[in-house]
């Protein structure tokens, strides 16, 4: 948890990344598991259906601890636009509100990423002094 909360970005990014290789995988995994349906096994597993969101909760407090020590405001504010629009993708794929296309998901996703990269990159305070100043 305190390597979560060091490297909040590298963790964040890579919570983004899994969240999208998830989304991606999921189609393939079903089809290869039809083969086990018929000898009664789960399609589906319900670890595997709830994955997204362990990726959202990891992406929560990496986002939590980044705006906590980035120097934009900018970046701090499209964090976490970008995971409550992410999150309520993931409810929405849950509880089928609305019908979205995934691409939105995986867009959605990827500018997660590539925002914890920027940030990670450009955004840091290299001291305690430069962040209590923006707070």
């Amino acid at each position: 948890m305190r390597l979560l909360l060091e490297k909040s970005d590298t963790f964040g990014a890579i919570a983004s990344f899994l969240c999208m290789a998830h989304c991606i995988l999921t189609p393939f995994v079903i089809v290869a598991l039809q083969a086990y349906a018929v000898n009664g096994y789960e399609i589906n597993p319900f670890w595997w259906q709830n994955l997204d969101f362990l990726f959202i909760i990891i992406s929560f407090i990496a986002i939590y601890q980044s705006t906590k020590n980035s120097n934009n405001i900018s970046i701090k504010y499209a964090l976490w636009i970008n995971w409550f629009a992410l999150f309520f993708l993931i409810l929405n794929e849950k509880t089928e509100w609305f019908s979205l296309a995934e691409i939105i998901t995986y867009i959605v996703a990827f500018t997660l990423a590539s925002l914890h990269i920027y940030n990670l990159n450009y955004c840091q305070c290299k001291s305690e002094e430069c962040c209590e100043k923006e707070s």
